[in-house]
């Protein structure tokens, strides 16, 4: 038995980052090759059994997974984002969710004829979205700031408030209706709210005071994080059930949004922990599922996912949001992506097994259908959020940009020439002179530290995609390198060297951890670029052809070429160093630094 769990357990870790990866390589969200995993390996192919493999730990499992997936995602929720947006997220987090939650009960009610009851707590479980479901989504659709942050703010608050609201209409069911339940349920609402809200704020106070007070040590930062979190849902949920959510959300901004915290490796640690607890959840739950459900339903719970999709959603948002600053396009694109997660998933499971018991119609039937509505809303709106955002012009452009650290004049001629070749360039020196230089000759550039709490709120990132830092100083480029190692992929963080390179125990004893790749060559510093500029070299774009291909154009005679950077047939900039691993083609074109070569009498 204890082989086949542990075979169970390495099978869903595997299958996990299986989907991960494949959904990074599609650029689809991963939660529809996760969902089909559990599916082929649960109904279908009948190897995995959640429910035998954790027996009574599965739910008290979901919940805590879920916990943590909130906290991580809370983490992220920064007041300073979202300056003119908190009216329409206030009324997206209320209005909206009453919207929603009436609507889907009378479609459930009058198309599929469920009891009322179990039609408004199945109403009650479709107002959520969920961090689950919508930061995937947002890393593939990359809509403009307005949108994204709206909906990373509403799916993360509507997650708990909607848990919240479906816990109310379960306990007003079981209490008799509205003749044993209305102030019973106004009661625990207000219960909720309050100890959600009290332990969240109290334990986030104390766990920023600790920090600053440098009374825990960093390498034990996220085990703290950790175990603060599973705390604070268990002992909340110990005083009223399923406020822990709104704790941990709670939790999450308070520490957040108070100053002079260093968040950096929690978020880091949480934000793996999360994906990891995601592609588990999935799967587990997809693979509970009874297939032969589906078909019972039929074309009426269609019909209610339709009018979830295409009426209820629309209404919502375009009520939110009047009288804010969002733009009709705007609006029309928060009105498609509305995704439902686990947290629905998993409440309508816990649920339908108590209503079943309590015996109480159609409760099993949530199941299916809560699932259907997950199915189809994130498969039809991952395949067609992107190009809706893209067609609506809601969409930031692709991350191919460079950040450059120093406004130089090797920096500012490098920045000209990116941008002629239409890639976006976002300069950043602390020299006053060379700032003003470079903005007068229409470049973006920032007059700061790089690494600054005030660089880190007025860099715009829109479009960017790496880092180069270029500055004369070894030690800036450095510390650049490694505070932005979380914001781009370690392979587009660039360095150039400051001086001759090394070997033995000198080049390992000055070599900076975390201090990125090493841009243009070993061989290459930045006096020999500056050297060669101030001899006359000019940046130059030399498109490759069939008859003249990069082995010709290295073999030109008339002028010193430096290649720099590469820009492929799709526009992306690949960047040359000593470990380049692209070889330019036909149709690439090559930037490069070139000087003349004086010809010998």
């Amino acid at each position: 038995m204890s082989e086949h769990a542990i075979l169970s357990l390495s099978f869903i870790l595997l299958a996990g980052i299986v989907c991960q990866w494949l959904a990074w390589r599609v650029k689809y969200p991963a939660i529809i090759f996760l969902l089909a995993a559990g599916i082929m390996a649960g109904p279908v192919m009948d190897w995995l059994e959640p429910d035998e493999l954790f027996g009574d730990l599965l739910f008290p499992f979901v919940s805590l997974a879920v916990a943590v997936i909130l906290f991580e995602g809370s983490l992220t929720l920064k007041l300073q984002n979202i300056p003119g947006l908190e009216r329409v997220i206030r009324n997206l987090i209320t209005i909206g969710a009453f919207i929603s939650w009436m609507g889907t009960a009378l479609a459930t009610r009058f198309l599929l004829d469920f009891s009322w009851n179990v039609s408004f707590l199945f109403g009650a479980l479709m107002v959520v979205t969920g961090p689950t479901v919508i930061t995937p989504l947002l890393r593939t659709v990359r809509p403009k700031e307005n949108v994204a942050h709206i909906l990373q703010w509403e799916g993360i608050l509507i997650d708990p408030l909607g848990a919240i609201l479906a816990v109310l209409v379960f306990e007003f069911i079981l209490a008799g209706g509205v003749e044993g339940g209305f102030a019973a349920g106004l009661f625990v609402f207000g219960k909720m709210v309050l100890i959600g809200v009290l332990f969240g704020a109290v334990s986030g106070y104390c766990f920023a005071f600790l920090l600053k007070k440098y009374w825990i040590p960093q390498y034990l930062q996220n085990f703290a994080a950790l175990a603060l979190v599973c705390t604070v849902f268990a002992v909340s949920n110990l005083f009223e059930a399923e406020s822990g959510l709104l704790s941990v959300t709670v939790l999450g901004i308070w520490l957040a949004n108070t100053k002079g915290l260093e968040l950096e490796d929690i978020l880091d640690f949480k934000e793996s922990l999360s994906i990891l607890l995601i592609s588990m959840l999935f799967i587990i739950l997809a693979a509970r599922m009874d297939l032969s459900a589906f078909h019972d339903l039929g074309w009426p719970a269609v019909a209610v996912f339709g009018v979830i999709q295409f009426v209820i959603r629309p209404v919502s948002v375009h009520l939110c949001a009047l009288g804010s600053k969002l733009t009709m396009k705007e609006r029309h694109l928060l009105s498609w992506i509305a995704p439902r997660g686990i947290v629905a998933a998993a409440i309508s499971a816990l649920f339908a097994i108590k209503l079943e018991t309590a015996g109480y119609p159609f409760a099993a039937a949530m199941v299916p259908l809560t699932f259907m509505v997950i199915i189809g809303t994130v498969l039809l709106q991952s395949m067609t959020a992107g190009p809706l955002a893209r067609f609506l012009n809601v969409a930031e452009p692709e991350p191919n940009g460079f950040l450059i650290v120093g406004a130089n004049r090797l920096a500012q001629i490098i920045a000209l020439e990116l941008q002629k070749n239409g890639i976006r360039t976002f300069l950043t020196d602390q020299n006053w002179s060379s700032v003003t230089e470079a903005r007068l000759k229409g470049l973006s550039a920032y007059w700061g530290n790089p690494v600054s709490e005030h660089a880190e709120r007025n860099i715009n990132l829109i479009g960017i995609g790496h880092l180069l830092a270029v500055s004369p100083q070894i030690e800036l480029n450095a510390l650049a390198a490694h505070y932005y190692r979380l914001e781009f992929a370690p392979e587009h963080i660039f360095t150039i060297r400051n001086s001759e390179p090394t070997a033995g125990k000198a080049e390992a004893k000055t070599e900076f951890k975390y201090g990125g790749r090493t841009v243009f060559g070993d061989s290459l510093n930045y006096q020999d670029l500056s050297r060669m500029l101030e001899q006359g070299a000019e940046m130059k774009t030399t498109l490759l052809t069939e008859e003249f291909s990069f082995e010709d154009y290295l073999a030109q005679t008339d002028e010193e070429r430096v290649p720099l950077f590469a820009i492929d047939t799709g526009n992306q900039v690949q960047v040359f160093t000593a470990e380049a691993d692209f070889q330019p083609k036909a149709g690439w074109k090559i930037m490069s630094l070139a000087e003349v070569v004086p010809i010998e009498a």
